[in-house]
């Protein structure tokens, strides 16, 4: 049946080239490494590690973190072999389409919008909290009405709700990030690598000022003994703080959604996927060192824990740093995620799973454009309106089922294509793609079941639009 026909390597790379429509190939190294720290880096790093080590972990929130990034590099380190095999647009989706044929590439694809579109949404609306809360510290107020959700109000930083009519600041940045996209993806990685280097540099200034005011009985006990009950500190805490801070890591995958627009992607696709994840790693592991050392731990269970370890020292105004870095962030995010949403778009599309209008390149930019307005539009207006509880965790469980497939893409294509070309090769294959499954699989579980009924609507949402126009379009079911 075609549903389970797979793409050969050569159609793909031949599809890939084929016609008009296609992305231009501006992105070095540095430049991936960048987008992958753009889209790892956000606000989680800055409230979840305080609630993480508060609830579970203790001081010991560094080893969930080093925990945390071990995970992350056995499905890193799949989807390095496989963007250098098939350096293609796409990511996840092209990878599976591969190897376990269109079928369940159609379903990656289709989960891996939460990821991208819905999370893009997400972020956006925390976005909009920040930048209210910023420019309430200079006596600038927004219009409540303009800026939060009718079925949800917003909770700024400072702990004020408000309620609205519509939240308008997370429309305006996805409508301006949109309108960047378009205009090449050279300016687009231009401004990512200065949101990345404003964030960067406050995380390096909080770690240089910190570490002079550090009281070391703080890290007493070191990993506090556990309370009897799983998850609550000892080491079932570590793990149960390790699965929490596994999602501060996720966004390293959008660096292989613009494998069509790499100029060298056999060689920068790894480097960029593998680099972006031991830098996050390091910076991570040194902010949670000075966050712990600096408050006791018991005390970081607040909506900004990283105010409080400021609160420590005689800085105060790295507090307003902290707020700009972390808008900084949450910019790059939201940049890196809608430029994965629409090359997933364009690659599908020029599949046939989607309209062809999705695969249009724009003659002077090289760039999806179409898919770039549809995404502004759809989730510009959904980040304006929705309440932020709808997606959370299905942005993080969509993730998580793109990652077990691409490590299961490792092992088939090592059994059925053993004599291809790998530029980049897993190591201990099978032990690391199969590590890397257990691990999404445990976190996906993880998330309850209420979680996993979303899910499975979302996927029978997209097996409708599969079987009505994605099968019977199909280039491969219909060869050109």
């Amino acid at each position: 049946m075609s549903l389970w026909r797979t793409k050969s390597l050569e159609f793909l790379e031949a599809e890939a080239n084929s016609g008009t429509q296609k992305l231009e190939r501006s992105l070095g190294a540095m430049s991936l490494i960048l987008l992958g720290i753009g889209a790892i880096i956000g606000a989680g790093l800055f409230s979840i590690t305080g609630i993480a080590a508060a609830e579970n972990a203790g001081p010991a929130i560094v080893i969930s973190f080093l925990l945390a990034s071990i995970g992350c590099a056995f499905a890193g380190l799949c989807f390095s072999e496989l963007s250098s095999m098939i350096p293609i647009a796409g990511g996840a989706y092209t990878y599976t389409y591969a190897t376990l044929g269109e079928f369940v590439a159609w379903i990656i694809g289709w989960a891996l919008i939460l990821e991208y579109a819905a999370g893009a949404a997400v972020v956006a609306i925390s976005w909009s909290a920040y930048v209210v809360s910023f420019l309430h510290d200079f006596n600038i107020h927004l219009p409540a009405a303009l800026s939060a959700s009718p079925w949800q109000p917003t909770h700024l930083p400072d702990g004020t709700e408000i309620h609205g009519f519509i939240n308008l600041p997370p429309l305006l940045i996805i409508s301006l990030l949109s309108i960047l996209l378009i205009g090449g993806i050279d300016k687009s990685a231009k401004v990512n690598a200065v949101l990345v280097a404003i964030k960067v540099a406050v995380v390096l200034i909080f770690i240089a000022v910190g570490f002079q005011y550090i009281n070391p009985d703080n890290y007493e006990p070191f990993i506090p003994p556990n309370t009897g009950t799983f998850g609550e500190f000892g080491w079932s805490g570590i793990l149960r703080a390790s699965g929490i801070v596994f999602l501060a890591y996720i966004g390293f995958d959008a660096v292989s959604t613009a494998a069509q627009e790499v100029k060298n992607p056999q060689k920068d696709l790894p480097i960029g996927i593998i680099g972006s994840l031991g830098v996050c790693t390091i910076l991570y592991v040194f902010f949670a060192l000075i966050l712990v050392g600096l408050v006791h731990y018991s005390k970081l269970n607040v909506a900004a824990p990283v105010a409080q370890a400021i609160n420590q020292t005689p800085y105060l105004w790295l507090n307003g740093l902290i707020k700009l870095a972390i808008i900084s962030g949450l910019t790059s995010v939201i940049l890196v995620l809608l430029l994965g949403q629409s090359r997933i778009f364009f690659t599908m599309s020029k599949d046939g799973l989607l309209p062809p209008v999705f695969s249009l390149v724009h003659s002077r930019f090289h760039t999806p454009w179409v898919s770039n307005l549809v995404l502004m539009a759809v989730v510009g207006i959904f980040a304006a309106f929705a309440p932020l509880s709808l997606v959370g965790h299905l942005t993080s469980i969509g993730t998580l089922l793109a990652f077990t497939i691409v490590c299961a893409s490792v092992i088939v294509l090592r059994k059925t294509h053993p004599d291809l070309k790998r530029p980049f090769k897993t190591p201990f294959v099978p032990l690391v793609p199969i590590l890397g499954i257990v691990t999404c699989l445990i976190l996906m579980l993880s998330l309850g079941w209420a979680t996993w009924a979303r899910l499975t609507i979302w996927v029978l949402i997209g097996l409708v639009v599969y079987f009505l126009y994605g099968k019977h379009n199909s280039h491969l079911a219909r060869p050109r």
